[in-house]
């Protein structure tokens, strides 16, 4: 439930020129360990998208998370209308893998210095997230401090309802299928090396290189995917765990158990991962291990529902758990 931010300019290898995580700024195994850690001393239930407190009949959730260094590319641009939907999604998306509704949102807006126009974008946004996510924006706080942040930094806490049999099991089982669900993009996780990628050759204003966009800053500014209209539909269908495809990428179907998870017809990947990848000369299993490479969002449940399931949602079987350990997505073991 923490997560990653941007590090220091990558030391590239000089023999293969090749990118990686690490290389950029975030090394995922480190990352890992700090957040074990914190997790030891303050007990929190490692590996749970959402914290649940019970309260009757029912169990309040909450979620916090951020936009990272998606800002970056926003200042640049000085263009922050869609980071605002990144906040609300990247909480709210946790909460659905928990199987909880969310109910209400609290913003975090932190600048070195107060600004009218990008406050009046990002609360835009903000609107526009909790609009599509079908929950209330309660409140917020923002906090001027020079000497603190550069620029500005956006983050925020979801909360969440959801009777008690309405909640996932949260654990997957051997021989369930999985049904993945198409992601808008990057969405907000893995802009340290994508933007150490897309910037070797080119500046954020240049000419986007594939359809869609006018810049390269916009592409990766494509804002997240809201997941909460699946809500319904994998509870009527039995599912038993759900996995948000974040930071650490494909890594995040462990989260529903330890088993072996076998992917073998994802979503193809969209264009600005192949520029990213290209640019940055990244491996392909780098990319599987930082992005959600077209697939953000995953449910593991029996394989005689997942066809109806993948039907009702536009999703699609993807693949299957079977006992063991590990990821396997097209042929890459991760």
């Amino acid at each position: 439930m923490t997560g990653t931010g941007a590090g220091e300019d990558p030391v590239e290898d000089e023999e293969t020129d090749e990118l990686t995580y690490a290389d950029a700024g975030v090394d995922i195994d480190a990352s890992e360990a700090a957040t074990a850690a914190l997790v030891s001393a303050v007990g929190e239930s490692e590996g749970d998208y959402a914290g649940l407190l019970d309260i009757g009949d029912r169990y309040l959730a909450l979620a916090t998370d951020g936009v990272g260094t998606k800002l970056v590319v926003a200042e640049a641009l000085s263009d922050y209308s869609t980071v605002g939907i990144d906040c609300i999604a990247m909480n709210v998306n946790d909460l659905v893998a928990a199987g909880v509704r969310p109910v209400a949102f609290v913003d975090y807006l932190a600048v070195d210095e107060p600004d009218e126009t990008f406050a009046q974008q990002v609360g835009e946004g903000l609107s526009a997230g909790a609009e599509e996510a079908e929950m209330e924006l309660v409140g917020g706080e923002t906090a001027v401090m020079p000497e603190v942040i550069k620029g500005l930094d956006l983050a925020g806490t979801c909360a969440g309802l959801a009777r008690k049999d309405a909640i996932f099991p949260g654990e997957a089982k051997a021989g369930d299928a999985l049904v993945g669900f198409r992601s808008s993009g990057i969405h907000s996780n893995g802009l340290t090396l994508a933007r150490k990628a897309a910037t070797r050759d080119h500046e954020y204003t240049d000419d986007c290189p594939f359809e869609g966009y006018e810049t390269v800053g916009e592409a990766l500014l494509e804002p997240t995917r809201i997941y909460t209209h699946l809500l319904d539909p994998m509870r009527e269908h039995g599912v038993h765990a759900a996995a948000h495809v974040t930071g650490g990428g494909w890594t995040n179907l462990s989260r529903m158990g330890d088993f072996r998870y076998v992917v073998e017809d994802a979503f193809d990947p969209h264009p600005v991962f192949e520029f990213v990848r290209s640019e940055g000369n990244v491996s392909e299993e780098e990319m599987y291990r930082t992005f959600n490479m077209g697939t953000g969002f995953v449910a593991a449940l029996p394989p005689e529902d997942a066809e109806a399931l993948a039907a009702e949602t536009e999703g699609r079987v993807i693949g299957r758990i079977e006992d063991g350990e590990g990821v396997s997505v097209r042929g890459l073991e991760l």
